[in-house]
């Protein structure tokens, strides 16, 4: 099966690391997928989460873009409430002009923060209620055919910056297929909604000049390796990383590995676990299995890969075997 293959990088600030430890990452990240055939890297806006280092996005996609030669570089997403249309049809098509036929820009409505952050960011309440308009006022900065008269974006205007429509409810398959753009469901971390959002999107979809035929990606976990054992070890240390970076927050002290136990077979720490819900996780041959089921079940056009290992080096060879598995390479010895 050939599927195009792309990296969703949360530029995670590792335990004792830095947010330049992890940007230096990113870059490594990058440059091992463009070698391997990955098609390209997205980054996503997160806010006041110390564990997370993307949330000035365009930033982020700039310095990668510029330590890249070809692979596509995409904010995966912008959250476009916390922001005006104009400015970031500004910040996107300075960075195609940088970068040209490299740059995307998937758009999601959710404040990618909590109700604190929101405040922080001088949001109002009712932005989330315009996200329709906005995205529609945003693609007509980019195709310069603005629809507030007299205004445009410089850079931006004419750019047309690809846009791609995220959510993980059926209102952002409702939305993009009403637009005619590509649509891509968060599946990594909210697996609950997928087959019918992803149904609705096809079902509801509308030619349009960017679109002809209903484009779907879909995120998904992997941690692949050269065997089932080292797969499953790197799983469960990634498991009792992500309870510790979503339900320690607040605490004056971490969990004792006690209390992680205690905490995992909890009910919240069980909603944790549940975003894990999709999850190849194995060998290459293993993985390519899950891949190509997850494909024909879901019937989706591209796969979003979220290689979810705590270790930076386990994590770059997780991208290697899934290349190798997939077709995307020669494989590559350990």
């Amino acid at each position: 099966m050939s599927i195009p293959l792309s990296i969703l990088d949360l530029a995670i600030i590792r335990p004792n690391s830095t947010a330049a430890v992890a940007f230096k990452e990113s870059v490594e990240v990058a440059q091992r997928a463009e070698q391997l055939g990955y098609k390209g890297v997205w980054y996503a806006e997160h806010h006041n989460m110390p564990t997370i280092a993307s949330s000035a996005t365009s930033v982020l996609m700039c310095h990668v873009a510029n330590h890249t030669s070809t692979i596509q570089v995409g904010a995966g997403g912008i959250m476009l409430p916390n922001h005006s249309p104009l400015v970031i049809a500004e910040q996107f098509g300075t960075l195609e002009e940088l970068f040209p036929g490299r740059i995307n820009l998937g758009l999601g409505r959710a404040p990618g923060s909590d109700q604190a952050t929101f405040r922080a960011l001088r949001r109002d309440f009712a932005a989330a209620d315009s996200f329709p308009h906005d995205v529609v006022e945003l693609q007509g900065y980019l195709e310069g055919d603005s629809v507030i008269k007299g205004v445009d974006a410089t850079p931006g205007k004419g750019t047309n910056v690809p846009l791609t429509i995220l959510g993980s409810s059926l209102f952002g398959a409702q939305l993009a297929a009403q637009l005619g753009l590509p649509y891509s469901f968060a599946s990594h971390f909210a697996p609950d909604a997928l087959m019918q959002a992803v149904q609705v999107y096809k079902q509801q979809f509308k030619p349009s000049d960017v679109l002809q035929e209903p484009y779907v990606s879909a995120g998904i976990n992997i941690i692949a390796a050269d065997t089932d054992e080292q797969a499953f070890q790197i799983l469960e240390k990634t498991k009792r990383q992500r309870i510790r970076q979503m339900l320690e927050r607040g605490r004056t002290q971490p969990f004792t590995e006690d209390e992680l136990d205690m905490v995992m077979e909890s009910p919240a720490g069980q909603q944790v676990l549940r975003m894990l819900t999709y999850l190849a996780a194995g060998t290459g041959e293993r993985v390519k299995d899950y891949l190509e089921q997850f494909v024909e079940t879901t019937g989706v056009n591209e796969l979003v890969t979220v290689h979810a290992a705590v270790n930076h080096e386990d994590r770059l060879r997780s991208l290697e075997v899934t290349a190798a598995a997939m077709g995307l390479t020669q494989p590559v010895s350990a």
